[in-house]
Order: C-alpha cells, then structure tokens, then sequence
C-alpha cells in the first residue's frame, strides 16, 4: 500500500511538474515576424469602434458583429474631454463608461488595442483636448511645453491607473494588448522643431515609465524610439509604408480606412470592399500581420462632439453601417479574407517568405515551413488588365488588380476582386406607428446689446466666448441713422457686411431675420453680404454666431479662432461705416437651449403654440410627440426639409443637422439621423427640433431602417466560397462535397426570402438595388432562383449551366456567365 501511495505521489508530482512548463506565459511580446500573445503568435484582424458614438446598448450587438466579421482585436481612443470636461472633475458613466466597453469586448472573448492619445483627432471635437486646457496659461499643445506635458502626464497616468486597477492589461488577464501614446504626429512634428522631436521621445519615455506590461505604438511615426513600435496609417499600407524603424519591430497597419469621414457639404465617400481586401491580402503577403479598419463601425457623432464641419453620422461606410447593419458585400468579403488568411496561419507565422517577379504587374509570394506548410499570394498589380500565371505548373486567373490567396500553395480559396458573398441595399421606410406627426413651435426673441450683459467694444472672439459650452453666442449693436444717411432712391439698399473667421452666422437687423452665411471644412473663414432695410433713427443690428465643432488637427491648435471680425454698412450716403468698434453686447447660447426646451421639464417652462400651417421661421424651436416605431429595426429622423439645427429626443442630443449645405450634387451631404431605440419609450416620444435659418417641420417623417433587399453577383471563374475548407494541423482539406461556386444568400435577423425580385444567368450588370438584364439572358433565371431560395432564410444557387439551359439552347455559349440576383427579405409572420 506504501509502495502505490509512493507510486501515486510520483506520478501526481510528474503531471503538476508538466502542466507548469506547459502554461503559456501571459502577457505581450514581439519580434519582426509578429505579436506573440501570451506565448502565441497571432494574425491580428481589427477593427475601430467608439464607445461614445453610440448608446450602452448598442456595445453587445456591435462587438458580435465585429466577432462574426472574423475581427479578434477592437481598438478605441480614449476621449479627454468626455472623462474630464471640468478639470479634475471626470465622468465615466453610461456610453462614456470605457470600463465596461472593455470588459464587454473581453468578455466576447476579443483583444484590446487602447489609444490613449490623449491627442486622438478622430474627427472629434478639439481633438479629445477638453476645453479648459486651451485657456491654461503659456500651453501649447503637443510639444515639449511644461504645462502640457504636465498635463499631459496627469492625464495618461489616471487612465493607466484606471486600466491596471480594473485589471484589464493582458499580463494582468485582461483583453489590453497594446497602446497608443500620441497619434500621427510626423504629420505636424516639423512645425514645433527641436520642441517636436524631444516631445515624442518624452511621450514614449513617460508611456512606458507608467506601463511597460504591453508594447506601446506610434502611428504615421517614422522615427519612433527604439522600445516604440512605429505603425502605418493610410488606404495601402503594403506599398505606402516602408516597414518598422527596428529589425524586431513587426509590421503593424493601425488605420486602413473603410472609406472617408465626411464634413458637410461633400458628396459620398466610398471605397470599394475589392480594394480594401487587395490591400489587406497584399499587407499580409508582406509581412504584415495586422490590420485595423479605421472604423469598421462609425456610429454616430452625438451632442456637440464633431470637430469643425464633421458630420453627424460618422464612417457610415464602413463594414457596419452607422445603424449598426451590415453593409455587405464589405462585411462579409473581409470576414472571407479573414478566414483565408487564417488558413494560411501557420505558413505565415512561421515560414519562410520568398518572391518572384514574373513581370511588371504579376508578383508570386510564397510563404513555406520546412516543407510542411506552405501558403502562397498570386497578386497581378495591373489595374485594368487580367492575367494568367502559371505556378507549379498549373496555370491560374487573376483578375485585374487582385491577389488570390492559396493556403497550401495549390487551391484559391478566396480572390480579393471576385466576391462570392451578398451585396445588400439599404432601405428608409416611413414608419407606420410614428407617422402624422403634430407640431408646436417656440420663438427665440432676437436680442438688442441692452440685453445682453457682456459688453464690449469690438465683437469677441467666439471660441474663447462660448468656451465650447455652446454651438452659438450672440452679438448685437445699435446704431442710429438720419434719414439723410439712408439712400434717397427706393431700388438702392444699404449692404450689412460681416467678415468672420467661421463658421456660420444669422443675421438679423430691427429683429427681422436677414440670411445665413457659412465657411466650409476647407475655409472656415467668409463674408457675409446683405441687403438691408434700415430705419431713420435707431437700429438694431444682431448676430446668431455658431461654430460647428473646434477644429482637430494641424499644429498650434490652441491658436484657431473663430467668430465675425469686422462689420461695416456699404451704400450709405457718406460712403461705407465700420462698425466694427460700436461696441457689441454679448450672450453665450440661445435661451430655448440655456432653459432646456428639449427636456421634458424644460419644455414646461414656455408656451407652445401649434403649427397649423407653413413655417419657415428662423431660431424656433419645434416640438411633437410620436410612439415608439414597429418591429426592432433601428431607426431613423428623415430632415431634408429643414435647414440647420440640432436635435434631440427624450432629453437626448441627436447631434447637428445641416440638410441646406448641398453637395456638388446638388443634394444634402446628410438627411437621415439615427435614433437609437435605447433612447425611445413605447409611447409619448418627445422630438424637439431647434431650427436656425427656418424650415418646414411638416415634412420631418421618423423612419424606419433595413437591409431587407440582399443580392449576389456571381461568375463561373469565381471561386467556391471560402467556407469551403479549414486547416487541421498541416492537413488542408475540403469539408464539402461538390466544390462549385454559386451565389450565396442569407437573410439577417432570421427572417426570410419572400420574393425573389431580379434573376439573370448571361451577362447581366448594375449593383444591388439597380440590377439590370443585360444583352444575354436565360429564360429559366427566376425559376430557378424561386425554386432554389422562396420561403428559405438561406439558400446557395449554383452556377451550372445545364440548370438554366440546354446546351443547343444557350442563348450566349461563348461568354462567361454571371448569375445576377436580388431578394427581398421578411418577417416568417
């Protein structure tokens, strides 16, 4: 009995002695080939999403998604100025809770990149500086200047602290595997000289003096320090960045951007899902081993928080739109590239990389292990043209401008220009429960400088008026005439000219509302010119200033300013008058927004009246109540009609509205705001619109948002989807049968295919949503589609031709086909 409890010791002290060398270490490390993550190496797919872009409960569903797209690392900034707007007063509560963003995201099973900045840009107000550091005393921002790097310091030490108290760094068994000190400061380093270059090496010194647990980066930074990583940012990282300042620094892309954030006043910004999987697939075959899409999900700028002329919806392109829906054919072509790189993982993590040339446009990279794992990208670089290459003697198609990825170096699994998964249209209906909207409306009483407090002789600067409390601040004088001063001939105006620094203005003279004037994201500043009626003896003259945002990037950005500078009355009979120095009242805010029309107490304290016919007034606050809106849907305010304001339901900001700044396109930069149902309750809704230049509330209809319609475009050369296979060790293996390609469709929401709504087998063209018979067509096209998908929630059609023709019937049997069509989805009831 001694002898097998002996026995038993022993062989218990062998197992504890073996499970101890077998845990992985944990914590974050690197060398040129990649991060190592608690003792794995690891292909890093990420993607930017922002907590205060959106409500709490929107966190779940969004970081699912980003799962579900293939993305295992999330990356956030850090906002300043949301934690502490006050100085030494901080806020982390509700959708500014970065804690529990990062704890959710950990508990989803993902990683953490956390930019703490604290310069973040993002489009974001002042660049997440909080106000009261621009009104600290000798600062400049983002260079070696005591009270900023004070300052600076004080700030990232908290969040550190923050971070390493809630035990969220990956050492510490948290999601944290990396942070960002400063952001693309190459970009303005030169401006601030010697001060520049010792600003960037004490950020980094301070950053890893308060943390050395995971690698600190640097992006767009070509000569960060030796114990920072330098990172790229950019749309083609591949070709654009010249690789890590350091032999044992890996490639790292931290912004590859899904399109372009848009200031009003631009057309749409778009980016092809074909080209940003080029770029990634091209990054990869590189050496690269991560990517971050800068956003994958934008959201939506609330409150004041966009920076100058940004708008309210933010990075609606991206692979989740800002409603938090798919945008295919871009979520799913990434997820797909995801899982073809991931099946390469192996070969990339630990092979050896070699390239062949063929030509000018056709490169072959071959990633290959001691002759077990091998993976390989056909990449043809040609923007126009198709190639064919042969590689180990088989030959394979390329596309124009793609790379083919082949796991184990003989099958494509996945082409970064021919897309297998759906496309999707997004669609706006006028909701059925919310519609008939009845409207009160409020004026603002335009003021006179004897009603405003603070007086001056000349107008003040706006920025440092509104302290970026408010969007507007109003200026007013008066001035008396003789009516010998005014023009004696009736065709003849005087002109109120106002030459301003930004952004826009609403001028009103005697009261009356004169006309609005604005700059733009290119040139804030502009002149405003009028026509006025002026009066014999006294006349007021005011000004509604407004700012869109503080400005986010460039140097010295604590010296922009903002706001009208000079003031002159052209055509009087002496000539022009400046009243520049008239001496101006002043009053920061309008009084509907100081009195909080928009809450449901606020709203008590003035008297409504009914809209009961056409409105155009300017600075009037409009008000009605709707119920909550059918189905679970997101949702959305449709403001075309209207003119330039802000909006809020429930007491909460919807953000700034401009629908009268018109692209080149002649339409509306933005005209759809998102309302998250978190803000709703089932009845009783309170919408209150605070209109500027005047617009028509009768038209405001509340809508409803899906990506019902869903599509797939899909030829015979395309390759079978990417699900087709997986990687067990070295083996690589297909897991389904029949290895053809076919159009794949899948409804969202478990809903399902009610109508098949386009088909064609020939050649037919145009995108989802505008899918159109080309000049070759099978007549068995809808049957099939109706056969294969009517009544499902997911069904594939193939790509034969048998099934859609005889072969003596073939209307076009010499082209490559292309199986076109469109469905649309609903609820099983």
């Amino acid at each position: 009995m001694a002898i097998s409890n002996r026995l038993l010791s022993l062989v218990l002290f062998s197992l504890m002695v073996t499970c101890a060398f077998a845990e992985k270490p944990k914590g974050v490390t690197y060398d040129g080939r990649s991060m190592i993550v608690n003792g794995d190496r690891e292909l890093l797919f990420s993607g930017s999403i922002h907590y205060p872009r959106m409500p709490p409960q929107m966190w779940p569903d969004i970081i699912r998604k980003a799962k579900e797209g293939g993305l295992n690392l999330i990356q956030t900034y850090v906002f300043w100025n949301i934690h502490e707007p006050v100085q030494g007063q901080f806020n982390f509560e509700g959708n500014y809770d970065v804690v529990k963003f990062i704890k959710e995201i950990a508990r989803q099973g993902l990683y953490v990149t956390l930019r703490i900045g604290p310069y973040i840009e993002a489009e974001w107000n002042q660049g997440g500086f909080p106000y009261w550091l621009r009104e600290v005393p000798n600062i400049t921002f983002r260079s070696y200047n005591e009270p900023f790097i004070y300052h600076m310091k004080k700030y990232s030490e908290m969040v550190i602290d923050l971070m390493k108290k809630e035990k969220l760094f990956a050492p510490q068994g948290g999601p944290i595997i990396m942070a960002q000190i400063e952001n693309e400061y190459n970009n303005v380093q030169l401006a601030y000289r010697d001060n520049g270059k010792k600003y960037i090496e004490w950020a980094a010194n301070m950053a890893t003096s308060l943390y050395d647990g995971v690698p600190w980066i640097m992006c767009k930074q070509k000569d960060a320090p030796p114990h920072i990583i330098n990172t790229c940012n950019g749309r083609h990282c591949a070709d654009t960045f010249k690789g890590p300042n350091g032999p044992n620094k890996p490639s790292l892309w931290t912004e590859n951007w899904t399109a372009q954030y848009r200031t009003f006043g631009d057309p749409p910004s778009q980016r092809a899902a074909e080209d940003i999987a080029f770029s990634v697939a091209r990054f990869f075959a590189k050496n690269g081993t991560l990517t971050n899409y800068y956003m994958y999900y934008g959201g939506t700028n609330y409150g004041r928080t966009s920076s100058s002329f940004v708008t309210t919806r933010y990075y609606d392109e991206a692979p989740l739109d800002e409603f938090g829906l798919f945008r295919e054919p871009k979520w799913s072509h990434l997820r797909d590239l995801h899982r073809a790189l991931r099946l390469s993982r192996r070969a990339l993590l630990w092979g050896t990389p070699t390239v062949q040339k063929v030509n000018q446009d056709i490169e072959i990279t071959v990633y290959e292990n001691k002759g077990t794992d091998c993976a390989a990208f056909l990449t043809n670089n040609h923007t126009t043209n198709p190639a064919t290459v042969k590689f180990r003697g088989k030959d394979y198609y390329l596309p124009e401008k793609s790379v083919s990825i082949l796991p184990d170096c003989k099958t494509v699994v996945y082409n970064t220009q021919t897309i297998v998964s759906q496309h999707n249209s997004r669609n706006f209906v006028a909701s059925e429960k919310a519609k008939g909207l009845k409207w009160e409306k409020y004026q603002e009483k335009v003021p006179t400088i004897s009603e405003l407090s603070l007086k001056n002789r000349e107008p003040l600067e706006l920025y440092t008026l509104t302290k970026d409390t408010s969007d507007y601040a109003w200026y007013s004088t008066s001035i008396k005439f003789d009516r010998h001063d005014l023009p004696m001939r009736p065709d003849i105006l005087p002109v109120l000219q106002i030459a301003s620094m930004g952004h826009a203005l609403a001028a009103f003279v005697n009261g009356e509302y004169i006309g609005f004037g604005h700059g733009n994201n290119i040139e804030k500043s502009f002149v405003f010119q009028k026509p006025v009626v002026l009066k014999p003896g006294t006349n007021t003259i005011s000004i509604l200033a407004e700012t869109v945002g503080f400005p986010n990037s460039g140097a010295y950005m604590e010296k922009r300013f903002a706001g009208p500078r000079a003031v002159t009355i052209q055509g009087l009979m002496a000539g022009t008058l400046d009243i520049t120095q008239n001496n101006w009242g002043h009053e920061v805010g309008v009084f509907g927004e100081k009195e909080q029309l928009f809450s449901e107490e606020g709203a008590k304290k003035v008297k409504w009246t009914p809209v009961t016919g056409p409105t155009n007034g300017a600075v009037t606050w409009y008000k009605t109540t709707f119920e909550a809106p059918e189905g679970n849907n997101p949702l959305a305010v449709k403001m075309d009609k209207m003119q330039k304001g802000m909006m809020w339901v429930n007491g909460n900001s919807l953000g700034r509205y401009w629908s009268s700044f018109l692209s080149p396109l002649g339409q509306p930069t933005q005209f759809e705001y998102h309302i998250p149902r978190a803000f709703l309750k089932p009845t009783d809704n309170v919408l209150v619109v605070f209109e500027e230049t005047g617009g028509n509330p009768a038209d405001i209809e509340i809508q409803t948002v899906n990506r019902d319609t869903i599509c797939s475009i899909v030829t015979e050369y395309h390759p079978p989807n990417v699900k087709s296979w997986e990687k067990s060790g070295t083996n690589f293996v297909a897991i389904v049968e029949d290895l053809k390609t076919g159009a794949h469709l899948t409804c969202p929401d478990d809903k399902i295919i009610e109508k098949v709504e386009f088909a064609s087998y020939g050649n037919p063209d145009g995108a989802c949503g505008n899918l159109i018979v080309g000049t070759c067509n099978s007549a068995k096209s809808m049957q099939v589609a109706e056969e294969k998908c009517l009544g499902k929630n997911s069904c594939i059609i193939p790509i034969e031709r048998e099934i859609y023709d005889e072969p003596s019937k073939d209307p076009c049997p010499d082209i490559f086909k292309t199986l076109a069509v469109q469905m649309k989805c609903g609820n099983k009831n």
